[in-house]
């Protein structure tokens, strides 16, 4: 300790006095109203170090001050961020409702123009391989759907029923290939059968002496017993009359995108077994 003291008596000692200054200076400050010789000799050599420290203070509270409002300015954005993704959620469900809505007006539309009952169902899945072509509705036996019963939509035919159980049923869509609608042109009157092929329809025995254009739409003729005549099925895009042979090749668009199915009807009418 004694040794301790020895070596740092002379620092010791100037930090006394330096104390004992800045306490006599502070009780004489208030009581001489003139600066005297020691106060200016005082205040020459604090001077630096309360500007040194009165900087160095400032930058402390400065650089805390920047934190704190760095880390409000953090948690404000989180904030802002999880509202963000709030609102966008709630307005692409509410774009999602709207899109419904207008698939569903035009399904009443369609709807209020047909004859016989009709029932609204969703496409709830899709046949994932390429052999067959097929969807799977929420509705069956318990809600009156019948294999061999049409489905259709706004836009036009969609397939028939070809499988059902209590609440699901398995249409085989117009385009698959074991598919065939009795069909005719609306505008020329010819007939034929409309036999799917993947994207397209072929509209086979339709006779050469039939002049088709391009374009005509492709209806149901009402024969067979499954679609009601007049139902769209699409519109001519190919003809080849060919040089010989007594039948025209014609290519059919369906009117219906078959890519974007979600909601259709099933047309409850007698199906003849």
């Amino acid at each position: 300790m004694w040794e301790w003291w020895r070596k740092n008596r002379a620092v010791l000692l100037g930090l006394f006095l330096l104390l004992a200054a800045l306490l006599w200076y502070s009780v004489s400050l208030r009581q001489q109203r003139e600066t005297n010789l020691f106060e200016a000799l005082v205040l020459r050599v604090t001077a630096p170090a309360q500007s040194v420290l009165t900087s160095a203070i400032n930058g402390v509270a400065d650089v805390w001050g920047n934190y704190i409002n760095l880390v409000d300015t953090v948690e404000e954005n989180r904030l802002l961020m999880e509202a963000n993704n709030v609102l966008k959620s709630e307005l692409n469900r509410l774009r999602e409702n709207s899109l419904e809505n207008v698939r569903l007006r035009r399904l009443l539309e369609f709807k209020e123009t047909q004859s016989v009952q009709t029932l609204p169902a969703r496409v709830i899945a899709e046949d994932a391989t390429s052999w067959f072509r097929t969807v799977v509705i929420d509705k069956g036996s318990a809600d009156g759907v019948l294999e061999g019963m049409p489905v259709v939509v706004a836009e036009g035919v969609v397939g028939r029923v070809i499988r059902n159980s209590q609440h699901e049923s398995r249409v085989l869509l117009v385009t698959d290939a074991a598919s065939a609608v009795a069909s005719l042109v609306q505008e020329s009157r010819a007939r034929g059968i409309c036999r799917g092929q993947g994207s397209v329809l072929i509209f086979d025995f339709v006779l050469r002496k039939e002049k088709l254009v391009v374009g005509e739409p492709v209806i149901t003729s009402g024969m067979g017993g499954v679609f009601p005549k007049g139902l769209l099925i699409g519109h001519i895009k190919t003809i080849d009359r060919m040089e010989f042979g007594l039948f025209q090749t014609i290519e059919v668009t369906p009117s219906v995108d078959f890519s974007r199915l979600e909601e259709v009807l099933v047309l409850l009418r007698q199906v003849e077994l």
